[in-house]
């Protein structure tokens, strides 16, 4: 027997001697084990309940702090008074429009912080440090609640480096690069809230999770924050993709149409990032794969099909659509083709599937028969971009 093992019966050994000697008169051993590791568990979920609050506050904090250092690099770039006087006129008035635009939701007292912060840029000639944005948090008792700061801090991360790339105003955040797991783990703290969201979606839908995710994609949309972002969460990605997939494939509710309109106008939302397209056509056509083999066996035996399913594959359909015309955009390639193992396997079925169902299914094939069209549209493009010197 090694230390470890020893050491460990001889503690279990010790603990039960320990509550044997210490029990009461009126409980037996058994009893009083059970009550004491039902303290235990008590303190063990009240003590994980203050770290989780501590660690959301010191993220918060982080967020504020990467925030502060960013706008105070914009003053030690250079004199910010002489920076902002070359931009047109109506500068202040736009940078407090981006940050309404920006899908944050500006009450009057905050749109009056907003507006004096962009005067205070325009009016500051010394090179102090930038007032640190407001992380505003709602304490309306809605689910998305405890993520609003995170997506407010990304959105005013996103506006800072939009503004600092700007012809007028150039600031390199390079050397920021040390704080991009502050950046990672807002990403993920929001992804994970989004999930536990809509795997319960309710009507009316939250204008907060089209919001969310259109800061998602618009994030790992930029090739520096990228990086970063999809070092760690990737998996939460992936994971937040398929939640997405499931609740219009499964969902049998009757008045489910409404939430579906919403959740595939996120996926096409997500889809309006390059980096992300190519995995969610993937995964859409691997579903229109599974059940168009499903249709043709039951096509053959004559057998029943699942109607729900049957309604439900047209939201994928239109998904598609949206994602491969914006495929077809020009600058929007994804780098999708044949190569790909479900386009390969769609578009070798294509044609049969077309023929075997059309009686049966008609209107499922004419949607088979567009995205037919859509893939052979794409691969042209690809070919004459490609053979182009």
């Amino acid at each position: 027997m090694d230390n470890q093992a020893w050491y460990l019966r001889t503690s279990k050994l010790a603990l039960a001697l320990a509550i044997i000697r210490s029990k009461p008169a009126d409980k037996s051993s058994r009893e009083y084990t059970e009550h004491l590791a039902l303290v235990v568990s008590g303190q063990e979920s009240k003590w994980r309940s203050k770290v989780e609050a501590l660690e959301a506050e010191v993220l918060q904090l982080r967020q504020k702090l990467l925030l502060s250092k960013i706008c105070s690099g914009l003053f030690k770039s250079g004199d910010p008074s002489s920076q902002l006087q070359a931009q047109e006129p109506g500068s202040s008035e736009s940078t407090l429009t981006v940050l309404e635009d920006s899908g944050c939701d500006l009450s009057h007292e905050q749109k009056t912080e907003s507006s004096e912060m962009s005067q205070h840029f325009v009016g500051s000639c010394t090179p102090t440090p930038f007032p640190p944005l407001p992380i505003v948090k709602k304490h309306s008792a809605t689910p998305e609640n405890p993520l609003s700061s995170h997506m407010q801090f990304l959105q005013h991360l996103l506006e800072l480096k939009n503004w600092t790339e700007s012809e007028n105003l150039k600031t390199d955040l390079s050397h920021f690069e040390n704080h991009s797991s502050t950046v990672s783990d807002s990403v993920f703290q929001l992804l994970d809230g989004l999930i536990t969201f809509y795997r319960e979606p309710k009507c009316p839908f939250s204008n907060f999770c089209t919001e969310a995710v259109d800061t998602l994609a618009r994030l790992i949309s930029d090739c520096n924050l990228s990086n970063h972002i999809l070092k760690k969460c990737s998996k939460k990605l992936e994971e937040f993709e398929k939640t997405l997939l499931q609740i219009i494939l499964r969902n049998n509710h009757i008045n489910r149409f409404q939430v579906q309109h919403y959740v595939a106008q996120s996926l096409v939302t997500l889809g309006s990032c390059n980096l992300l397209r190519k995995s969610i056509i993937s995964q859409l056509l691997s579903e229109v794969n599974s059940f168009t083999d499903d249709l043709g066996t039951i096509n053959q035996v004559q057998a029943s099909y699942d109607v729900t399913r049957y309604e439900n594959i047209f939201s994928f359909f239109w998904v598609l659509e949206q994602l491969l015309q914006k495929e077809n955009e020009k600058g929007s390639m994804s780098s999708i083709g044949r190569d790909d193992l479900e386009i390969k396997k769609f578009l070798q079925k294509h044609d049969e599937a077309i023929f075997l169902l059309s009686d049966a299914f008609p209107l499922f094939t004419f949607y088979l028969w567009r995205l037919g069209i859509l893939l052979d549209s794409i691969e042209r493009e690809t070919v004459e971009s490609n053979s182009l010197p």
